[in-house]
């Protein structure tokens, strides 16, 4: 036996009584169920989402009886009626689709450049660094980076800190509705950069050069070449950031600091603080029907095979 064998041999033993184990638990004779067993963990995943939601589901249709504080045993539609015409509920509704639908904007627009640059580029330590960039925010909890942007925009903050330096009069960003998207916007931009930089790179830098070299500028390009290739990222992009934002509850109760409460912030206080759990979950059940309804009326009009990144269909 060589010398690299007898090295080896130790590895190759541990991997053989792996291998004993893994024959004995499951055997010859259950390998065409091995696929199900791999998807097993994410059906138990669902069951358990299915088994919360259809509780929320039978919730919404009890109210609260004031007398006990429990839910009536009778089965009413008063909890839908109260988010639907109580104004309090419906600018919280109006305020979040129109916050999701802002952020879903302005995150494609910096994220396409982002994930360009960091596709085409050349340099090796510049991809490093746009890379570090990008996965940097996953290491921040989105509680920090919310307290962060508290610092950064604060009245004592960097930011008017920076304006009075200038001689410029501050800014008020905490506690306000654009403060809020600030921070969504800054905690979406990794997410839609990742969904995006697969559609860039299944685009070939041929075809680019081949449009350069028909006489289109670099706009014409952008606009008639990069982002009709590019749309499976900026479709599933956007359905991600959309639905991360119209779901969200740490951003804007921090940045918000109350004054611009989202659906799951009103929903939270509903089960916490007000003990309108019936109330709460009719709003939890409007708004994932919202979402998907908002995401499969996209997939309608886009079409889902068009989600695939392949160069192949790209062409």
């Amino acid at each position: 036996m060589t010398t690299s064998a007898r090295n080896r041999s130790p590895l190759l033993r541990l991997l053989f009584a792996a291998e004993a184990v893994r024959a004995a638990i499951w055997p010859q004779r259950m390998r065409p169920a091995t696929g199900w067993a791999f998807l097993l963990p994410a059906v138990l995943l669902v069951a358990i989402l299915v088994a919360g939601m259809a509780y929320m589901v039978d919730a919404s249709f009890h109210e609260l009886d004031r007398s006990t504080f429990r839910l009536t045993e009778e089965y009413s539609l008063t909890n839908y009626e109260t988010v639907l015409e109580r104004p309090f509920y419906s600018t919280i509704i109006i305020r979040t689709v129109l916050a999701a639908v802002i952020v879903t904007a302005i995150t494609l627009v910096l994220a396409f450049p982002y994930a360009y640059a960091m596709v085409r580029t050349k340099r090796a330590a510049t991809r490093k660094l746009l890379l570090i960039g990008l996965f940097l925010p996953f290491f921040i909890g989105q509680v920090v980076r919310a307290y962060g942007w508290l610092i950064v925009l604060g009245q004592e903050g960097l930011l008017n800190s920076t304006l009075t330096w200038m001689g410029l009069g501050t800014v008020k960003l905490i506690y306000t509705y654009p403060g809020v998207l600030i921070g969504l916007v800054q905690y979406m931009l990794p997410f839609a950069v990742l969904m995006l930089a697969p559609a860039v790179t299944a685009v070939p830098e041929e075809v680019e050069l081949a449009s350069d070299s028909l006489g289109a500028g670099w706009f014409a390009t952008l606009w008639h070449v990069l982002l009709p290739m590019t749309k499976p990222g900026l479709v599933a992009a956007g359905v991600v950031v959309f639905t991360l934002t119209i779901t969200d509850y740490a951003m804007p109760e921090i940045m918000g600091g109350g004054t611009s409460d989202f659906i799951a912030s009103a929903i939270y206080d509903g089960y916490f603080s007000t003990d309108e759990q019936g109330l709460s979950s009719a709003l939890a059940v409007l708004l994932v029907l919202g979402a998907t309804t908002v995401v499969g009326v996209v997939f309608a009009l886009v079409g889902v095979g068009t989600l695939g990144y392949s160069a192949r269909r790209l062409r």
